[in-house]
């Protein structure tokens, strides 16, 4: 899961574009890249670490530019530790494309494979999104014929993408000397919404992976990127679209609202708080014909993310609602760091639990989803620790059995508490007198009641189906596999800057 964003604007987008990382700075911990064009020249800066860590004065003053695009990096294919992997990236053919993504290919080897056999193109990373990369820029040079690019052209490049790409992918990108492109996979898995902002100057535009990321720095949001639409901006603000794709469906990962996405955001028609809020009015359904609510003393939530649905289950059973574990806000999202070691450490320094909040009291915990369990079991020690007579545990998220290959970090079954797992040996697992999970129906019913509309989810984490229809049980086993094969070498610590000229 990564955060991308892109600006056309009549200023200077440096500054706007680090702001606008700021703001999905949740999306991803890893690393962080902006890129900007300056008449015919780009120039890029991109690191490890978080926005702030990433970016110094002298840095910010390498990336002059009226347009630009950026993304904080979350991995999933590819390496964490090679900073050569951090976006954006860039290719000089043709016309000089720089190329941000959020999401995951689940064809990119074979395309790896094609691009170097027959569209003669190397690849120089492990990343996917370099894969796609050069796939687009194939077809704009297969499109352009040899001549300058038009909209006709840059918009049959992009169904030609789509039908040789598999998987989940929301990209921004920038042609050298004509404009800023963004599209979306067909099926609209990963979230892409546009905003627009009007000055004495003309008007300006923002892609993003979130709505938040426009309203924080002052822009409209005009709609989401419809799945297989794509959006080009010229370098005059002008703008058009187009759908590419053959039969486009929307069916957006509900993990997105589940706990990735911010609160505050608008996701294909959907408030994700409310979203949340309704999670756990359906959750307190459950836990209600599953649990003794006379033997409950108090709810608490696991902050930040499952709050919403902590308090409205609260509310619609009558229960007493605390915030007994403390949150060092300082230290990043675990489910989104690289690696198990460093996740299982990292709980004790974001959390702590209140001693007076739990001393002798039976406590149900809510929180938004059980993964691999880890936090889960490091929290119900906390709360036994603590004083707590009993620990019940819910969870506003059905059980996760599958891997998730469309940008997800858990690919590997053996990595998933609930894979092969009773809810009742998940509960001893975690150290929980009794867990609760969310049914997967009413999870979709609390999305769909934010937007009726939308009716189709990618919930394969949950439910084992896969929308595009391409992962096969063979598949998983390679990924598993490759993942289990797989050692990443440290990279000395530093940054990468470029300046091109096209």
């Amino acid at each position: 899961m990564c955060g991308i964003v892109g600006v056309v604007s009549h200023a200077p987008v440096n500054q706007l574009l680090y702001d606008s990382l700021l703001l999905l700075q949740h999306r991803g911990q890893d690393a962080a890249g902006i890129a900007t064009s300056q008449g015919n020249a780009f120039n890029m800066f991109k690191a490890h670490g978080l926005v702030r860590d990433v970016f110094r004065t002298r840095n910010m003053r390498s990336l002059p530019g009226n347009s630009g695009i950026g993304q904080v990096r979350y991995p999933t294919a590819g390496s964490s530790s090679s900073e050569e992997e951090a976006q954006p990236f860039y290719v000089n053919a043709p016309f000089g494309i720089t190329f941000a993504h959020n999401g995951n290919l689940t064809n990119w080897e074979a395309l790896r494979e094609e691009m170097f056999r027959i569209d003669r193109r190397h690849i120089n990373t492990n990343s996917d999104s370099e894969v796609l990369l050069n796939v687009l820029a194939h077809e704009l040079q297969r499109s352009s014929s040899g001549v300058s690019l038009d909209e006709d052209a840059i918009f049959r490049a992009v169904s030609s993408v789509h039908r040789r790409v598999r998987g989940a992918y929301a990209v921004v990108a920038e042609i050298a000397g004509y404009g800023m492109l963004a599209f979306r996979d067909p099926h609209g898995i990963r979230p892409l919404c546009l905003g627009k902002a009007e000055s004495d100057a003309g008007v300006e535009w923002m892609v993003a992976s979130e709505s938040v990321t426009l309203e924080g720095m002052g822009f409209r949001l005009e709609r989401d990127v419809a799945p297989g639409e794509a959006i080009f901006i010229d370098l005059d603000g002008r703008i058009s679209a187009r759908q590419c794709a053959d039969n486009p469906v929307l069916s957006p990962c509900i993990f997105e609202y589940v706990y990735f996405a911010r609160p505050d955001s608008l996701m294909d028609g959907v408030s994700v708080y409310g979203s949340r809020l309704r999670m756990g009015e359906y959750l307190a359904d459950k836990v209600a014909r599953n649990l003794r609510l006379g033997d409950v003393d108090v709810v608490m939530p696991i902050p930040d993310s499952a709050r919403p649905a902590a308090m409205q289950l609260a509310a619609k059973l009558n229960l007493n609602y605390r915030e007994g574990f403390i949150k060092n806000r300082y230290v990043g999202r675990t489910f989104i760091m690289p690696g198990q070691a460093v996740r299982k450490k990292s709980v004790r320094q974001k959390l702590n639990a209140m001693s007076e909040e739990f001393k002798g009291k039976n406590v149900l915990i809510v929180d938004d989803s059980i993964v691999r369990g880890t936090t889960s079991g490091e929290i119900v020690d906390m709360a036994r620790a603590a004083g707590a007579n009993k620990v019940y545990f819910a969870s506003a998220a059905p059980p996760v059995r599958f891997p998730n290959v469309y940008g997800i970090d858990m690919p590997t079954r053996s990595e998933l508490i609930a894979h092969g797992r009773t809810d009742e040996e998940i509960a001893r697992v975690i150290g929980a007198d009794a867990l609760v999970y969310q049914d997967l129906d009413a999870m979709r019913q609390a999305v769909s009641d934010m937007n009726p509309s939308l009716t189709q989810f990618e919930s394969s984490c949950f439910d084992g189906h896969y929308v595009t229809g391409d992962v096969t049980p063979e598949y998983l086993d390679h990924i598993e596999r490759r993942r289990n094969n797989s050692s990443n070498e440290a990279n000395p610590a530093g940054g990468l800057r470029v300046s091109m000229g096209v």
